[in-house]
């Protein structure tokens, strides 16, 4: 960008007659200006085709209930220590933090951006004292400097448009870490509240096969079996044994992993989760959205079309810096001998100087550059795009295990009873000497099988919910993001 010559008035006779020329030239840069595009074609969000309902097969659906009820979806499992943990959680863990400290660097960035379409003014002030031989001098003075530039083309306007497109894109990203946050936590308490539970049965079990190896040793040593089944029955019972370590293990790294979740030591909620509970059940009724609904409510499509509009304000501000830029300035200054003269008014010293600033030669960069945000903003098209395609299918999918986890709770709780009531009709007829071994140590392997897949059906089918709510955007509303951003604004 090559700057043309510069004119300063200070006492100039010719003043009068600046005023009419820096007229002329802010007519010729409005002439200029109809020659800028604002917003190249094609910029609009990708047409995309979306299903007018989603594929509830089965399931039970209330699309009448408030849909604020998304924002606290964890108080519908039930469970006041989860809705206390998502909550510890929502306040002091510290990459969200992280998010937050992002969206406050965001809005900063935008007021800098935004200073630029307001006139700067400096203050300045100097005191010199000079020896020339066996003569001395003083000399003080003291000034304001002010410049604008004027954005005819509208290249500050779209940098502050692509600004605050930016901190449209903080604020949804902040609240999607809070959703994918309480969804962790949420899954975390429940796999904790199951492997509890695993832990449990895995020692029922234990003292069942443990009884059945006393019964076996008392039947070997009456001659009524042989020691291959005492043997056997002491490999199951070692085998059950052996599981109880690694189920503690890992109920052990999910409270570690919870405490890190609230922001915590990972020892810190040892004594809190040590008692046991039951794993919080999810509500019959599911309140669903219309796929477009779900779309507005999900913080990372909300973050994708942000990103959209950001790139499209930045082609926008690189064309318009192929056009020639205006800017006034001027100062006014005190000069006096004295630093009292100074005081009192001194001499006063004033100018005036516009400039124009015209891009003649360089080298292509200026059209470069605007290619280069054109195929960013197609980028950030094309991303849009995927997120909401994967926004459908991760609530498709949701709904998808749903059905089939819960059908498959269904045969699992017919297995376990059965399971039961076979272990312990073979346990009475071996003590009889009805049956043999073999057939008392299948029926306690399917028993314990039964039993823990189960429980962790159980909690499979609430981790649905979870992930239901969270690919719905449940965790945040938007209405809050909008009335957060203006008091921000």
């Amino acid at each position: 960008m090559v700057a043309m010559p510069t004119l300063t008035l200070q006492n100039n006779p010719l003043a009068a007659r600046r005023p009419c020329a820096a007229l002329a030239a802010a007519l010729v840069a409005l002439a200029l200006a109809g020659c800028a595009t604002s917003q190249p074609p094609g910029a609009a969000l990708p047409a995309l085709s979306l299903p007018a309902t989603w594929s509830p097969g089965h399931l039970v659906f209330t699309p009448d209930a408030d849909p604020h009820s998304l924002a606290r979806w964890w108080q519908g499992l039930g469970d006041a220590q989860l809705s206390a943990l998502v909550e510890q959680a929502l306040q002091a863990n510290p990459s969200l933090a992280a998010t937050q400290a992002a969206l406050r660097q965001a809005r900063a960035q935008r007021d800098v951006t935004a200073a630029g379409l307001s006139p700067s003014l400096d203050g300045s002030g100097s005191a010199q004292r000079s020896r020339s031989g066996n003569s001395t001098g003083n000399s003080f003075s003291a000034g304001l400097d002010a410049s604008w530039e004027i954005d005819v083309f509208g290249r500050i306007a779209s940098g502050v448009a692509a600004s605050d497109a930016d901190v449209r894109t903080a604020q949804a990203t902040l609240e999607g870490a809070r959703v994918s946050l309480a969804a962790e936590v949420a899954l975390n308490y429940i796999e904790l509240r199951n492997l509890q539970r695993r832990v449990a049965i895995a020692r029922s079990n234990l003292a069942s096969q443990q009884e059945t190896l006393q019964i076996t040793d008392w039947r070997m040593q009456a001659g009524l079996t042989t020691s291959l089944a005492t043997e056997q029955a002491r490999t199951a019972a070692a085998q059950t044994a052996a599981q109880v370590p690694a189920l503690e293990a890992s109920l052990a790294q999910t409270r570690h992993a919870l405490a890190v979740l609230t922001g915590q030591n990972p020892a810190a909620l040892d004594a809190q989760l040590a008692a046991v509970a039951h794993v919080p059940q999810a509500p019959d009724a599911l309140a669903l959205q219309i796929p477009a609904e779900t779309l507005r409510q999900r913080p990372d499509v909300i973050a994708a079309e942000a990103r959209v509009a950001a790139s499209l304000a930045r082609v926008s501000q690189a064309d318009a810096a192929r056009y020639p830029s205006f800017r006034l300035g001027g100062s006014l200054g005190l000069r006096a001998l004295t630093l009292g003269a100074l005081t009192q008014g001194g001499s006063v010293v004033g100018s005036l100087l516009s400039s124009i600033s015209v891009p003649l030669l360089d080298g292509g960069a200026a059209r470069a550059q605007l290619r280069v945000q054109q195929a960013s903003l197609e980028q950030a098209r094309l991303s849009y795009a995927s997120t909401v395609l994967t926004a459908l299918q991760e609530v498709e999918d949701a709904l998808a295990a749903l059905q089939g986890d819960g059908l498959r709770l269904e045969q699992l709780r017919v297995a376990a009873d059965s399971a039961a009531n076979a272990a312990l009709l073979a346990q009475q007829r071996y003590s009889s000497g009805l049956v043999d071994f073999q057939t008392v140590l299948e029926t306690q392997r399917s028993q314990l099988s039964s039993q823990d897949s189960l429980a962790s059906a159980e909690a499979t089918l609430t981790a649905d919910h979870v992930r239901l709510y969270k690919a719905l955007g449940g965790g945040w509303t938007p209405t809050g993001m909008q009335s957060s951003a203006a008091a921000a604004n």
